[in-house]
């Protein structure tokens, strides 16, 4: 198989299906009817598994690479699962850091190529029963799957987790989810399982409350991770990791219970070691220290106030980089917008980016120093010709904002 071949067959897959990294709502397929004949078809690598299953708004990713660290500092072989990837669709799915096999991908997409005509899977419910497969071919301990969308009608929700944790609910995809957090909420609740340990990081009682209430239904034990208290650091810098590691503890404490060795040191190491075990991005990455150059995917209102409020705390004129697709509500990005810097807006080159003169009117309502680009290179390039080591650049407002950037940027070894 050739690098070609290889890409051939990637960019067939997302053609073939509909995407919602590239489509948006229209290609959200909510229910398990598909997953649940994928995984049949392929004789239900999911029930072969031992799987550990997080979901929220934001953290996901970050918790599930945590939790990914620490299983593997304690001589686990853990497979990893998280959308959407940032460079090469193999980023999806990893076993012990390492991307999944480019020679499994596409051959695993030969059979799709084969699946009966009535069987009609989205691209998530694709890469989800790809996912599967992978982590029992490759026999792993543990498979921590995150949740795509949601969680009651997700695809991911097909699993029965050894234990399941919900980072937290903020508003996010209210086309799709609801309009309010305890509609959001009841949405995410619909992993919890019957007798399966749920873990809740989310801080707000009307959240709590419903995952309890969700709990209690099905004789699961709830576990309240904000009443945790713990000094441990994490190699993930962002101020919001705090809330994500007391997730993870409590995942562990779970697993403990479950009588899987996980020592102390294991926790403390893997939590230190989160980037070089798994290999994970995008989440206050520093990208370089002259100038000082930072990247994050947060891109909803909560994730994006949590970044910018470190922003804020950081006493340099900053360069900021900013980008994001058609369904954002970006009037609800302007009232948050970094103090003591000056804004460099960009057009994500997914048929999804949104060309900032779109909304062009809300910067000049601003009242903000801007410029306007059509890619993001463009925008780095720009930024980085004026800043000076004393002062930073900021990348962020869209996963596909810093793929883009990382892409163009960073030397990937393969």
């Amino acid at each position: 198989m050739t690098n070609e071949q290889y890409q051939e067959a990637v960019d067939w897959l997302f053609v073939q299906a509909p995407n919602y990294q590239i489509d948006g709502e229209k290609a959200y397929k909510p229910g398990l009817d598909n997953i649940t004949r994928l995984c049949e078809f392929f004789g239900n690598p999911q029930e072969k598994i031992k799987c550990i299953h997080i979901g929220g708004t934001n953290g996901k990713g970050s918790s599930s690479n945590m939790l990914a660290s620490v299983l593997q500092e304690s001589g686990y072989k853990v497979g990893l699962y998280n959308s959407p990837h940032l460079i090469d669709f193999t980023e999806r799915i990893k076993v012990n850091g390492k991307n999944c096999d480019k020679k499994f991908v596409f051959q695993f997409i030969q059979k799709l190529k084969g699946l009966p005509e009535d069987i009609l899977p989205s691209f998530f419910e694709f890469t989800t029963i790809m996912a599967f497969e992978y982590f029992y071919q490759q026999q792993v301990d543990f498979a921590i799957i995150e949740v795509g969308l949601g969680g009651r009608l997700d695809s991911t929700n097909i699993i029965t987790p050894l234990v399941s944790a919900i980072t937290n609910v903020q508003l996010d995809h209210q086309n799709i989810l609801g309009d309010t957090i305890e509609q959001i909420a009841w949405e995410k609740a619909g992993i919890v399982k019957n007798k399966i340990p749920i873990i809740s990081g989310d801080e707000t009682d009307a959240v709590k409350n419903i995952i309890k209430n969700k709990a209690e239904k099905e004789n699961a034990t709830f576990i309240d991770a904000t009443l945790l208290k713990t000094n441990l650091k994490s190699d993930l810098k962002g101020n919001y990791q705090e809330k994500n590691i007391k997730v993870v503890v409590a995942l562990m404490e779970e697993l403990r219970k479950l009588n899987f060795t996980i020592s102390d040191q294991n926790i403390e190491e893997g939590l230190l070691n989160v980037h070089k075990n798994t290999g994970f991005i995008g989440r206050w990455f520093e990208f370089s220290k002259n100038p000082l150059t930072i990247c994050d995917t947060g891109h909803n209102q909560a994730g994006l106030e949590y970044v910018f409020s470190q922003l804020n705390s950081i006493d340099k004129h900053k360069h900021v980089i900013l980008g994001f697709v058609n369904d954002k509500k970006i009037d609800e990005v302007m009232n948050l917008l970094p103090e003591n810097s000056e804004f460099y807006f960009a057009k994500p080159s997914i048929s999804r980016g949104r060309h900032p003169k779109d909304y062009e009117d809300l910067l000049i309502g601003a009242k903000i120093f801007y410029k306007i680009f059509d890619s993001v290179q463009e925008a780095y390039l720009s930024a980085k010709e004026e800043c000076t080591n004393e002062e930073m650049i900021f990348i962020g407002g869209s996963n596909f904002v810093v793929g883009e950037f990382l892409e163009k940027n960073l030397e990937i070894s393969e």
